[in-house]
C-alpha cells in the first residue's frame, strides 16, 4: 500500500486551474522528488498534501495518507500535521519566528506535539551545537537556519518528510552539507521524503523517483535513472538540456586597461555593546585587493559571510571602506563619497527580481530612477533611454506602463538588467543574477548578459555561489574566505587543479552533471 496516494487532484482559484486532474502514489520510505518551473503546482501540491492551502483555494480529488483520507476538519488535519507530517520551507529566514531563539522554537514543536525528545538531541541529530539553542535566527547562517527548521520539523517524530526548496539559497557546500543531512536523516528513521525543486541535479542526487510537473499537470514520472537518461515527456528533456549551462566565450577588448581597481580594501563592524569597552569589531572584509579590466568578467566565489556582498556595496558606492581605496577610471574613491556622474559608470543587479522593485511604481519609473545621476534630462531623452534599455533585454516599450507583479520571473531579471543599462554603465555588478532563476530561464539570462558584453563592452563584477554560472560567464575566478581573497585563476585551472583548501571543498561539493 502507498504511503501517500493522491488521486484527481485538482486545486483551482476562482477561474484558473493551478493543479490539474493530478495523481501520484508515493510507497513508505520512498525519496520522490518534484521537479518543474515556477508556477507548475509543485508547492501547491506539497501544500494540498500538509493541508495548507489558503481558503480560497477550492480542491477536488482525494489524498490518502497510508489509505486513509486526510481529515477535512483543520483540528483533525493540525494533529496529524504536527504527528506524521514534517515540513522544511524554502526560507527559513521566513518561515522562523525572528523574536524566539532556536531552542525555544523547538522545544515548541515538541511541547505541541507531546513527543519526549530533547532540543539538544535534535540539535545534534541536525548537525547543531547545544549553543545554537541560545541564539536567534538572524544570528545563524543560512545553513545552519535550515538545519533549524529541519530539527523542527524532526521534533514530530513524522514518518512523511515534505521539503520545499530547502537549498536554492544556499552556497554549494552548504547545499551539499544539507542535501546529505536531509538523507541520512530519513535512512536513520525510515521517513517517507518528498523533495520539491527546480534545481534537478539536487533531486538527482538525493531521489530514488521523479515526477515532472508543467502548468499544473504531471507530465512524466519514474525512476530517477529512467528520468536522466530516458525522459518520454519533451518538456522533461527541455528541462535536461537547459540544466546544462554552456561556457559563453566573449572576446576581451584589446586594450586591457584597468576599468576597476581595488586596493588593500577592509571594512569593519562594530557589534556587541553600546558602551565602547563592550564592544567588538568584525573585519567583514580583510585587505582585499583585484582589478577588472574594460571588458572582462570577474567572478567571485565564496561561502555565504565571506564578505562577498559587503565589497560589492562598496564597489557600488553603497557602503564606505575602512581602509584602502577604489579607483574608477583612475578616480579614486571610498564608497559613498562616489560622486553622482562617476556612480551612474557603475550598476549593480540584485539576487532577488521581485524585491529589487517598489511594486507601487510602474516598471518604467523604476527603471527611470537611476537617470537622476546624469543630472537634469528632457523627457525626449528620459523615454529614448528607456526605450533602448528595455529593447535590449529583449522586451518591449509598451511594457513600462505595467507594475512587477504583472511580469515572470524571468521578465522581472530582464528588467532588472535593463534598470541596470539605463545610465549606460561600463561596470557592472552582478549579485547572484540567476540563482531565484528556473534552469531554463537562467539560460536565457545568462545568454543576454554574454550577448549586452559583446554589444556593449561592458565589464561584470559576477557574485555567485553557482559554479555553473561562474563556469559559464567568467574570463578569471576569484576565491574568497573569511573577508580575504585565498586563490585566483582561470575558471579552467581552478575547476581542474584548485590550490586552497576551501577552492578544493567547493569542487568536491559540486553535484554531478545530470547527464
Amino acid at each position: 500500500m502507498a504511503q501517500v496516494d493522491i488521486e484527481n487532484l485538482t486545486i483551482s482559484f476562482g477561474d484558473r486551474e493551478a493543479v490539474s486532474d493530478l495523481s501520484i502514489s508515493i510507497k513508505r520510505g520512498d525519496r520522490f522528488g518534484v521537479i518543474g518551473e515556477s508556477g507548475s503546482g509543485k508547492s501547491l501540491t506539497s501544500m494540498a498534501i500538509a493541508g495548507l492551502l489558503p481558503e480560497t483555494a477550492k480542491v477536488t480529488g482525494t489524498i490518502r495518507l497510508d489509505g486513509e483520507p486526510l481529515p477535512a476538519d483543520e483540528k483533525a488535519m493540525a494533529r496529524l500535521r504536527g504527528k506524521r507530517i514534517g515540513m522544511v520551507f524554502q526560507e527559513p529566514m521566513t518561515a522562523l519566528n525572528p523574536l524566539m531563539k532556536i531552542g525555544a522554537q523547538i522545544d515548541e514543536a515538541l511541547r505541541l506535539t507531546h513527543e519526549r525528545g530533547t532540543v539538544a538531541a535534535l540539535l545534534d541529530e541536525v548537525g547543531l551545537i547545544p549553543a545554537h539553542a541560545d541564539r536567534f535566527p538572524h544570528q545563524l547562517s543560512g545553513g545552519q537556519r535550515q538545519r533549524a527548521m529541519i530539527a523542527m520539523a524532526l521534533a514530530s517524530q513524522p514518518d512523511l518528510l515534505i521539503a520545499d526548496e530547502p537549498t536554492s539559497a544556499l552556497d554549494v557546500i552548504t547545499q551539499r552539507t544539507v542535501l546529505d543531512l536531509i538523507a541520512r536523516v530519513c535512512d536513520h528513521r525510515g521517513m517517507t521524503l518528498i523533495f520539491i525543486s527546480h534545481d534537478i541535479r539536487a533531486v538527482a542526487a538525493l531521489c530514488s523517483r521523479i515526477g515532472v510537473m508543467q502548468g499544473g499537470r504531471l507530465v512524466e514520472t519514474g525512476t530517477t535513472a529512467d528520468i536522466l537518461t530516458a525522459p518520454k515527456a519533451d518538456y522533461t528533456k527541455r528541462l535536461l538540456a537547459a540544466s546544462r549551462v554552456e561556457r559563453h566565450v566573449v572576446a576581451p577588448l584589446e586594450h586591457k586597461q584597468a576599468l576597476l581597481e581595488v586596493r588593500n580594501v577592509a571594512r569593519e563592524y562594530g557589534h556587541g555593546g553600546f558602551w565602547p569597552w563592550g564592544r567588538k569589531t568584525l573585519r567583514a572584509v580583510d585587505g582585499v585587493s583585484l582589478s577588472i579590466a574594460a571588458g572582462e568578467c570577474l567572478a567571485l566565489v565564496g561561502p555565504s559571510g565571506c564578505g562577498k556582498s559587503t565589497l560589492a556595496r562598496m564597489i557600488v558606492g553603497l557602503d564606505s571602506v575602512t581602509e584602502g581605496e577604489m579607483l574608477l577610471e583612475g578616480r579614486a574613491y571610498r564608497g559613498r563619497d562616489l560622486p553622482p556622474l562617476l556612480r551612474a559608470g557603475l550598476s549593480l543587479v540584485f539576487q532577488d527580481p521581485f524585491g529589487s522593485f517598489d511594486p507601487r511604481m510602474t516598471i518604467g519609473d523604476s527603471i527611470a530612477e537611476p537617470l537622476h545621476l546624469l543630472g537634469r534630462i528632457s523627457p525626449m531623452e528620459r523615454q529614448a533611454r528607456l526605450k533602448e534599455a528595455v529593447e535590449a533585454v529583449g522586451l518591449e516599450e509598451s511594457m513600462l506602463s505595467r507594475y512587477p507583479h504583472e511580469f515572470s520571473g524571468g521578465q522581472r531579471q530582464r528588467l532588472a538588467i535593463a534598470r541596470a543599462l539605463v545610465t549606460k554603465p561600463k561596470l557592472v555588478v552582478l549579485d547572484e543574477p540567476v540563482s531565484a532563476l528556473d534552469v531554463s530561464v537562467r539560460g536565457e539570462v545568462l545568454q543576454l548578459l554574454a550577448r549586452l558584453r559583446r554589444e556593449h563592452g561592458l565589464s561584470y563584477l559576477l557574485i555567485s555561489h553557482d559554479l555553473d554560472t561562474v563556469a559559464a560567464m567568467a574570463d578569471r575566478v576569484l576565491i574568497m574566505e573569511a573577508g580575504r581573497i585565498v586563490e585566483e585563476g582561470t575558471p579552467e585551472r581552478l575547476f581542474a587543479q584548485p590550490q586552497h583548501a576551501l577552492t578544493k571543498a567547493l569542487m568536491a561539493a559540486r553535484l554531478p552533471d545530470v547527464a
